[in-house]
């Protein structure tokens, strides 16, 4: 039976006051792109250009080099100035290429050899969408036509709009909701055509009333779709949790949503796969919220992919006053940055400056045993225990006590009183135990 919540999770400060009434604004790069080969989970992109070479807006640059993989398009016009080593937004440097842009923006003809969607079959449609270089948008980055293609299709009765966009500061998927609904909605549509026992639900936030009313009246003549309102709550999003208060059904560690029979899409994403299909058009560009106390115009943007992050602030009206920490994501879950110069990529959903790090003012102390990450723990396990064997490097007993069922959602650091780091510590057991894993 579905609750609409779940046990656990936290109620942080928003933020989303910010940005929540910014319509989304085009803002076109000026400077280079830059285009990461593995913006996506599973094997980084082979290039398919070499320097020298022009490209327009559209064109595929790198293409999926194995079966988790995903294409790259350029979102510029321009010549390829180089394939080298860049830095990227979290993870250090990464292969890319760099594409000087010459401002014109010209694109490839996106109409040509379209048909209407409703004329493809299954496989046709999984193979648009894998030449457009769809992946999951709300930053997993899991190559969307993967996920359309789970082993049980046949026992898939459940496509889950990710709405509730639960992370503090960001309204990216909420500006959407409200400015695109008849893509959202077309989205789910082409989406339910591959499962035709499947009903499908936007699942939203109760403090998002006006995208629950908009979407609601837009998908009053669906029989297929309904709009779920859940209880605002942190980490509502959380794939784990939102099927689980939409469905009931519960998901852990060892399970793929398609194991409930359920298959989870962010809001950008179902857009993401309309436009692909409908309109031929390549995953090319995205919205970014460029939001925090320290930003003099926070915003939603819509940006060509490649595009800096040095220039989004800049457009942003720069910074207001200098910060303390600068996130690539929301604070919860997002990577901090000491370097602007890194590109969005299909992943990034926000930048947030903050005047404050809460994290870096006070030093952790000893677990005063208090229960606390406990109680908000949506995954019912032992945040300090957790921790304490990390620190001790019993991979044993860390396994034991459930340790890979933590979704790293930072609940229980945000509430620790003694400020200990749980979850990075946590994060980063799970780490080597998934790689050890991975190597057999």
């Amino acid at each position: 039976m579905a609750r609409f919540s779940f046990r656990g999770g936290v109620h942080p400060d928003d933020g989303k006051r910010l940005t929540q009434d910014k319509e989304i604004s085009a803002y076109m790069t000026l400077g280079e792109a830059v285009y990461p080969l593995s913006q996506h989970i599973g094997a980084p992109a082979r290039p398919v250009v070499k320097k020298g070479d022009r490209v327009v807006a559209g064109q595929k640059i790198a293409e999926a080099a194995g079966f988790v993989s995903a294409n790259i398009h350029s979102a510029v016009s321009g010549t390829v100035k180089a394939l080298e080593k860049r830095e990227v937004p979290g993870t250090g440097k990464a292969d890319c290429i760099v594409i000087e842009n010459d401002g014109l923006f010209e694109e490839i003809d996106y109409q040509a050899g379209l048909r209407p969607w409703e004329e493809l079959s299954r496989a046709e449609l999984i193979t648009v969408i894998r030449e457009a270089g769809v992946v999951g948008m709300g930053g997993a980055g899991f190559p969307t036509d993967v996920k359309l293609s789970p082993k049980n299709e046949e026992d898939i009765d459940c496509i889950i709009v990710n709405g509730a966009e639960c992370e503090p500061y960001l309204t990216s998927d909420y500006r959407r909701m409200l400015e695109e609904p008849e893509k959202l909605i077309g989205g789910l549509k082409i989406v339910l055509s591959l499962f035709p026992g499947a009903q499908g639900i936007i699942a939203i936030e109760d403090n998002k009333p006006q995208a629950v009313k908009l979407l609601r009246e837009k998908a009053k003549d669906e029989p297929l779709i309904r709009v779920n309102k859940l209880k605002t709550k942190y980490p509502q999003g959380a794939e784990r949790q939102l099927i689980y208060a939409n469905t009931g059904r519960y998901v852990n560690s060892s399970m793929l949503p398609a194991d409930a029979g359920c298959i989870v899409h962010n809001v950008d994403t179902v857009i993401s796969i309309y436009e692909a299909v409908v309109l031929g058009r390549p995953m090319i560009s995205r919205v970014v919220t460029v939001t925090g106390d320290c930003i003099a115009n926070p915003c939603n943007f819509i940006v060509p992919l490649g595009t800096s992050y040095r220039e989004l602030v800049e457009a942003a009206g720069g910074f207001a006053k200098d910060p303390a920490k600068v996130i690539s994501g929301g604070p919860m879950m997002g990577k901090a940055l000491y370097n602007l110069d890194v590109p969005v990529v299909k992943g990034t959903s926000a930048i947030l400056a903050l005047s404050k790090d809460v994290v870096a003012e006070k030093s952790p102390t000893a677990c005063i045993k208090c229960g606390r990450c406990v109680t908000v723990c949506p995954g019912k396990i032992q945040p300090w225990l957790l921790a304490d064997l990390s620190e001790a490097h019993d991979e044993e007993a860390f396994l034991k006590n459930s340790g890979m069922e933590c979704c790293e959602c930072g609940c229980c650091s945000y509430v620790c009183p003694a400020r200990r780091h749980l979850t990075q510590t946590i994060a980063g057991t799970r780490k080597q135990l998934l790689a050890k894993k991975k190597r057999g």
